[in-house]
């Protein structure tokens, strides 16, 4: 609409200034999307000089498919004085009985219903305090490395009943002390008791959610007594409109059968129930606390359109292990915001670090992540060609550049070409060099004519073409 644009808004209100009832008459309008429409001009403006027109009209309209309307309205205005009868007209609606004729509508006015009353109640978080609990969890990772992460947690946790499978690690941990020290997972989910799948029915699946030990689990973790504040997250290969609808009848629906003991946020979620759909057609269920704070990666307060995830950078270093050598002197000739050896240094310490590049915007941001890491690394804004130091370094550790909308694919590859020779002078005899690259084919054409030698190469992703690739300068090779 071309109302949203804040020009044609102030047209729009001087237009109708002192002449509200312009609008307002239209409420009444015997044509129900006029109705509806006007609900939603008059949610754009925001201005609460509507707000009595906007409740009075929701109050009585016979449409249910127009009462979102108003509801989507009165969220831009101050409607707290309403707070009480709209409790009450939840409270109604949660006890009303769901068909297929009114399902649709009758799950979108519960749900901005009950968005608005998050919007005018204050929301009280949880406290996370089950860190000492024993849990059934997965923990996400690459999958073509869930090893990496397996191993990493035996270590913390020598007691865990722990394997892999495809898209990670399963466990049945003793606590989660370790959550913070594990570099290498992506996301952290827990198993709930009876709820290890649902069915693809918005009803089926509701019941099976609230009926399960999900409040036990939740109650188990957390300081303070329902209601949870929760979204709901759909992996299907269904098409986007059908996953939309059904996580919008299931978070109506579960609301609706839990009493609001959870209640549906699209903003102040503390829970995340995710339902991953199987072979089977039916939906594997998971949950993921937002409640716990994941402090891995919190240096990162800077970033730039082609910085790596820290997560690859931690497990670009841990592929790696065998080939660092603690107390290194390591360089990153692409440092952009210093990720990489932020993360080198957090798998094993290393003596004197340096980064280089030469975009000034990105040397800021990488001193100002390396302070919130608490190391210290020296960052040089300048092109790596042009760089020289006084001593020789022992690694170097990088993510290479690729293509990008700034870098045509002739000039990574001629980028490659220049980038083994330059290399070969900046290290050590026998030093190592670590790249994450998205340019298997060019590390394999020019490395050995610049005087490396391939030691081991491993794929991160296949669907992006990303790879960590280790080599060693050879001079005796080279000659």
């Amino acid at each position: 609409m071309e109302i949203k644009q804040s020009q044609a808004k102030e047209e729009l209100r001087r237009e109708i200034k002192g002449d509200e009832d312009r609008l307002t008459d239209l409420l009444r309008h015997e044509d129900a999307k006029t109705r509806k429409n006007t609900a939603l001009l008059m949610g754009e403006l925001g201005e609460d000089i509507y707000l009595e027109a906007l409740y009075e009209a929701y109050d009585a309209e016979p449409q249910r498919f127009v009462k979102s309307s108003y509801l989507t309205a009165m969220k831009h205005m101050d409607c707290k004085r309403y707070r009480d009868p709209l409790k009450k007209r939840l409270d109604l609606l949660l006890t009303e009985e769901m068909n297929p004729e009114n399902q649709k509508h009758l799950t979108e006015e519960i749900r901005c219903l009950s968005d608005l009353l998050v919007h005018l109640e204050e929301v009280k978080q949880h406290s996370f305090r089950g860190m000492e609990e024993t849990y059934d969890v997965i923990l996400l990772t690459n999958r073509d490395h869930q090893d990496i992460t397996l191993r990493e947690l035996e270590k913390y946790e020598p007691q865990a009943q722990a394997k892999t499978f495809g898209a990670g690690v399963t466990a049945r941990v003793s606590n989660l002390s370790w959550i913070n020290k594990i570099r290498t997972y992506q996301e952290l989910l827990f198993v709930v008791k009876g709820l290890r799948t649902c069915p693809a029915s918005v009803e089926e699946a509701a019941r099976t959610i609230v009926q399960s030990g999900i409040f036990d689990f939740l109650n188990k973790a957390h300081r303070g007594e329902p209601p949870y504040y929760f979204r709901i997250e759909v992996k299907s290969k269904m098409e986007p409109g059908a996953r939309g609808i059904l996580a919008k009848g299931l978070a109506a629906r579960i609301e609706q059968m839990s009493g609001r003991r959870l209640i549906n946020s699209v903003s102040s979620y503390e829970v995340e129930i995710r339902l991953i759909e199987n072979k089977a057609g039916d939906f594997n269920v998971l949950v993921k606390l937002f409640t716990i704070r994941d402090d891995r990666f919190s240096y990162r307060k800077e970033v730039t359109a082609a910085s790596i995830k820290p997560v690859n950078a931690a497990l670009t270093a841990a592929l790696a292990m065998d080939y660092l050598k603690e107390d290194a002197a390591v360089l990153d000739p692409f440092c952009g915001v210093g990720t990489m050896l932020i993360e080198r240094h957090r798998a094993l310490k290393a003596n004197t670090s340096y980064g280089i590049d030469y975009l000034e915007e990105a040397v800021q941001k990488a001193r100002l992540n390396t302070e919130a890491a608490g190391q210290i690394i020296h960052y040089v804004h300048r092109d790596f060609f042009d760089f020289r130091h006084e001593y020789l370094f022992d690694e170097i550790f990088t993510d290479m550049p690729f293509r990008t909308g700034q870098r045509a694919e002739e000039e990574i590859h001629e980028l490659y070409r220049k980038f083994f020779p330059a290399a070969a002078k900046v290290l050590k005899e026998d030093g190592t060099a670590v790249l994450y690259t998205h340019n298997r084919d060019d590390v394999r054409k020019y490395s050995a004519a610049g005087g490396f030698r391939l030691m081991e190469e491993f794929v991160i992703s296949k669907k992006e073409g990303t790879y960590v690739m280790i080599l060693r300068r050879d001079d005796a090779g080279h000659r």
